[in-house]
């Protein structure tokens, strides 16, 4: 008994310690690019490519399903970037179960609709960063496009530009929504944004690692 309550205690304890705001900093650090895209570099780009993150599938005032606020977050970037440069979008993500409606359909429903700019392709079958990245370069190849502005979350884009790299693809890549801390504001208590933001750190990370040895 006493061994089963230092390990609850000791769980309890490295709970709390990952989502305290310097630590979620430190783990996002060597993740996050210190800047946003630059003008110059998206003038290089033939398409701009936009990955989904997930649905939400009890939406009654969208017909149902819609995309999830963490996709939101991408489509608006990438609907800015489109209106700035003039270029195609391709949205990729698929269905993770038989019942959903793809991820892409949705994102492209969403970029119609919402923003007034349909996307040129939509990819519905990817069900992983990997996946997108293959699916997407098939398409895109396919039409000789293979210079493309990669948006994502900021915390993914190492690991998501490293996999359409892999593709063939030459990657500039659009962060959007950082999850670190912009002023380092002292200890700080955790909360519902640092705990979110260390999930999404432990992820990456984990990520990182489980496609570095499926290599």
């Amino acid at each position: 008994w006493r061994g089963g309550r230092l390990f609850a205690w000791g769980g309890l304890i490295l709970g709390v310690l990952v989502i305290m705001p310097p630590v979620t900093d430190t783990m996002l650090l060597p993740l996050e690019p210190a800047q946003p895209v630059s003008t110059t570099d998206l003038n290089k780009a033939q398409a701009i490519v936009i990955l989904g993150t997930g649905i939400t599938t009890r939406a009654p005032e969208y017909g149902g399903q819609t995309v999830n606020r963490l996709t939101l977050e991408r489509l608006r970037y990438g609907a800015r970037l489109a209106r700035q440069t003039g270029l195609p979008i391709l949205v990729t993500g698929g269905a993770a179960k038989e019942n959903l409606t793809p991820e892409g359909v949705l994102m492209a429903e969403a970029l119609a609709t919402d923003f007034q700019i349909p996307p040129r392709w939509t990819e519905n079958a990817a069900l992983d960063t990997r996946e997108n990245a293959r699916n997407s370069a098939r398409l895109l190849k396919s039409e000789g496009i293979t210079h493309i502005v990669l948006v994502t979350h900021a915390a993914h884009i190492p690991r998501a530009s490293r996999e359409f790299k892999q593709q063939g693809l030459t990657v500039i890549a659009a962060p959007t929504a950082w999850l670190r801390r912009g002023d380092n504001s002292g200890v700080g208590l955790p909360g519902n944004s640092s705990a979110t933001a260390s999930w999404v750190a432990i992820h990456e990370w984990i990520g990182r690692l489980l496609y570095r040895v499926t290599q």
